[in-house]
């Protein structure tokens, strides 16, 4: 219950969109302790041997714009290439060329081949996972990706991506190399999406963070198609990356969000990490439909907005609640 438009916000956001503080600080924690557990598996007989210098934190999660429930936390642990090369594709696909020296990895090839198989070196991981402390079930992710391992102790699911890091190719770039879903490999680069948040935010004295979880809740409750997490995410850097000022006030942003998701939802959608491409591979058909939907919020929005400015909080609190459903609070 709240009795003006800035109180609706700030108990909103604190209870059903941004994670729990508390939460969170265990689920780095927990994050960091796996971590450790899993760098002491090249200890293990017939394990792999890992690279501990390039494990990194990567998801929303690490940016900081992942929103209610806590449901996984992603990491990429390293491996050492033991001598390995990479051939990459006119598409992107990468195939990892083992040397036999390398024994351990060399086992993990496919049939007959002396290219490494990424399914395989995530079923090791897999394997090695089931001696964790408090581990409760551990298999592969549905996109065949990663390694998921839930623990005993905790509600969330920890993504765990075995990685290459490349030597800097002739432009000065270093890339990590993981899994990508058919048995092949692919580039990535989360170093790059964790500093372009980082600057966007920074530049707008810590504003954006909050705007983006807002609209990821929006988003994620929507009843038409909604985006993956990721292109929102791009999308909506890219908006605030060309804007001059961000308000700490959520709400003062959200008419100008809805209008620019409107018309940009038809547009590429470009990969910060300049790898992936155009990011917007959404069908007209969706992307018609989410445009309707964020004009039309975008509309409930305006109206929200001139009733506060009108000294109408409860007017404002309900049209608030149209757009974000029965968590938002109700006037009182």
């Amino acid at each position: 219950m709240a009795t003006t438009v800035n109180n609706a916000f700030s108990e909103f956001m604190k209870n059903y969109v941004n994670l729990d503080s508390d939460e969170t600080l265990i689920a780095r924690g927990s994050r960091d302790w796996l971590i450790k557990q899993i760098d002491n598996f090249d200890s293990q007989d017939g394990f792999l041997k890992l690279y501990n210098d390039i494990d990194i934190h990567f998801g929303s999660f690490e940016r900081r714009t992942k929103i209610r429930e806590l449901d996984d936390i992603d990491l990429m642990i390293g491996l050492g290439g033991q001598g390995s090369t990479y051939s990459e594709d006119y598409f992107g696909k990468i195939e990892i060329i083992v040397p036999s020296s390398a024994t351990d990895l060399y086992s993990l090839c496919h049939e007959d081949s002396d290219k490494l198989n990424s399914r395989k070196v995530i079923n090791r991981f897999i394997g090695g996972l089931k001696n964790v402390p408090q581990y409760e079930k551990a298999d592969i992710k549905r996109n065949n990706e990663a390694a998921t391992l839930k623990l005993k102790t905790y509600s969330w699911i920890f993504d765990i991506v075995p990685c290459f890091f490349t030597s800097a190719d002739s432009f000065g770039r270093t890339y990590y190399i993981i899994p990508d879903g058919k048995g092949n490999w692919k580039k990535t680069d989360p170093r790059k999406d964790r500093d372009n948040v980082t600057r966007i935010n920074q530049k707008h004295n810590g504003n954006v963070l909050n705007v983006i979880r807002l609209i990821k809740f929006w988003n994620k409750r929507a009843k038409t198609p909604t985006m993956g997490s990721y292109l929102l995410e791009c999308l909506l850097l890219s908006y605030f990356d060309n804007t001059s000022n961000v308000s700490s006030y959520v709400d003062l942003e959200v008419p100008g969000l809805f209008l620019h998701l409107h018309t940009s939802i038809f547009s590429d959608v470009q990969d910060p990490k300049n790898i992936q491409g155009n990011l917007n591979q959404l069908s007209y058909e969706d992307k018609l439909k989410i445009s309707s939907k964020a004009y039309a919020d975008y509309t409930k929005a305006f109206e929200a907005r001139k009733a506060e400015d009108e000294g109408d909080h409860a007017s404002s609190i309900g049209k608030w609640r149209e757009i974000f459903g029965s968590d938002f609070p109700k006037y009182t």
